[in-house]
């Protein structure tokens, strides 16, 4: 599309500093109408903040804010609904406790006058939504019920719902299957035809590359590049948020795995609404091996893990380390007994969001440091907190700081420190790249491969193909439930792993 003037909102050196610590320096942004405009950064370059800016969240330190060429506040979220701005934000933030139709219509309600709220038509009114996205949910669903990618579907749902003109959203994408991925698409070029303006940001640089139409660039909160997207390549993007290309951070560290130190036998969890959640899956992993497991949403991955770390009491089946059998069914105990997991949703399951970045580290590990069985070794606590910090990379400039003034990609990273802490000797990694961009991703699968090498034993399930087939030594398809195959990554295609995560309910159950 040609470039065009046609400016529907205007940042001017908006800067924004927290206690000291500038997020944002002098940035410049145009969002144009009826068309894609991209963002991206590294985590930490001031993205989210910038888009909290607009969404009325947070206010600029100095800077204007113009649009339709006038110059506007923008001091509550409220101010920002009035302007026609919604966002989807990367963490998700539903009412778990309210139905899919609820939090949709959150404070706008449809009401029937004196006789309250009408239920009937906010339900009928959300699945007009869903349905528009394909997204299989039924709105009188309660949003806790739901699986988080089924959630993000709510989300948009409910941005879309508000006929904004200017539509954010951030990491829209990072728990959806390609098939939701492309009903997104449609739905953005939908809106881009009725002259929405959309603020698209990812760190899936091929989506950037098909959506996109004007894409900025952010570093260290400061602006990098601007190009429309037609003029540019994946390279060009990468170079203008790290400053280099991007490194083969997924070469394998030789080494010859050792003896099996984990395996599964026959785990099954039932669905209250009949069939499984996990079919009967049989699997093992050897010292210094990385098994990926591949399977687009609904498949089990998830949930498998959970049942290894006993989460779920009503599971059946049987889990070995070092050839001992599990018997207890607690979180607490697994972890004593060598299992350590980085869950999907690094915000309600990964971290404590009221603690600072150094207690979340060692919360998991605090036995480690008990001095004569009563008080912790509070030296010892930090040194092992300052090593974690160190080895992966998290930028935080001071550990005491709560946990949430950082960005995604350091929680997540925190996440995985927080779980090498305990000492595992089984890794269960689920999404561990999961709205991380491409210098944090990085550091991840670079640690994956030290981990490895040093003979730890790593599980990680993700939805994402390219992944898989860079970082695993053998790789477990699941589909519906069940365990399709599993194959050596020297002997596997891209089209093998995609055909036998569709055709998983035609395949008998297998062992591996």
């Amino acid at each position: 599309m040609p470039e065009t003037d046609d400016v529907i909102l205007e940042l001017k050196d908006i800067t924004k500093a927290y206690s000291g610590i500038v997020a944002l320096k002098k940035a410049d942004l145009k969002l144009r109408r009826g068309a894609v405009n991209v963002l991206v950064g590294e985590n930490g370059a001031g993205k989210s903040t910038m888009m909290r800016i607009i969404a009325g969240v947070e206010r600029p330190t100095l800077g204007e804010i113009w649009m339709d060429g006038e110059r506007i506040q923008l001091n509550s979220p409220a101010d920002a609904v009035r302007h026609g701005i919604g966002i989807v934000f990367q963490e998700l933030n539903l009412f778990g406790n309210l139905s899919v139709a609820e939090n949709i219509f959150a404070t706008r309600e449809i009401t029937r006058g004196l006789r309250g709220i009408d239920h009937k038509a906010q339900v009928e009114k959300a699945n007009e939504f869903l349905n528009r996205l394909e997204a299989g949910i039924s709105a009188d669903t309660l949003a806790e019920d739901l699986p988080i990618g089924q959630q993000q579907l709510v989300e948009i749902a409910r941005a879309v719902s508000l006929d904004t003109r200017i539509l954010i959203m951030d990491e829209p994408t990072s728990a959806l299957s390609a098939a939701e991925v492309d009903v997104l698409f449609r739905v953005i070029a939908d809106l881009k035809a009725r002259g929405v303006a959309i603020v698209y940001i990812s760190h899936r640089l091929e989506e950037l590359m098909r959506i996109g139409d004007y894409i900025t660039v952010l570093k260290d909160g400061q602006i990098t590049g601007h190009a429309m997207v037609k003029d540019i390549d994946t390279r060009w993007i990468v170079r203008s948020m790290i400053g280099s290309d991007a490194k083969d951070f997924a070469k394998q560290v030789e080494h010859e795995p050792g003896e099996e130190v984990f395996r599964t036998e026959n785990i099954c969890l039932p669905r209250a609404q009949g069939g499984y959640a996990v079919d009967h899956v049989s699997i093992g992993v050897r010292k210094g091996e990385i098994l990926g497991i591949y399977g687009l949403m609904g498949a089990g991955r998830s949930e498998l893990f959970e049942c290894i770390m006993g989460r779920h009491e009503h599971y059946t089946g049987k889990i070995f380390v070092e050839g001992d059998e599990l018997k207890g069914r607690d979180t607490t105990r697994r972890i004593r007994e060598g299992l350590a997991l980085i869950p999907e949703d690094r915000q309600r399951e990964g971290l404590v969001q009221s603690m600072s970045i150094a207690d979340n580290l060692s919360m998991a590990s605090l036995g480690q440091f008990l001095k004569a069985g009563f008080h912790i070794d509070l030296k010892l606590e930090k040194s092992a907190i300052m090593e974690a910090i160190r080895n992966l990379s998290i930028k935080a400039k001071n550990p005491d700081f709560d946990v949430t003034s950082m960005s995604g990609g350091n929680q997540q990273k925190v996440v995985i420190g927080k779980a090498l802490m305990t000492g595992p000797k089984v890794l269960l990694m689920d999404e561990p790249s999961r709205g991380i961009d491409v210098g944090a991703k990085a550091d991840v699968f670079r640690t994956m491969r030290r981990l490895a090498g040093e003979g730890l034993a790593i599980l990680f399930s993700t939805s994402d193909l390219e992944e898989v087939m860079a970082l695993s030594d053998r790789i477990a398809v699941m589909s519906n439930g069940r365990l399709v195959t599993v194959v050596d990554r020297r002997d596997a295609t891209e089209e093998m792993i995609v055909s036998a995560s569709a055709e998983g309910h035609k395949t008998k159950r297998m062992h591996a």
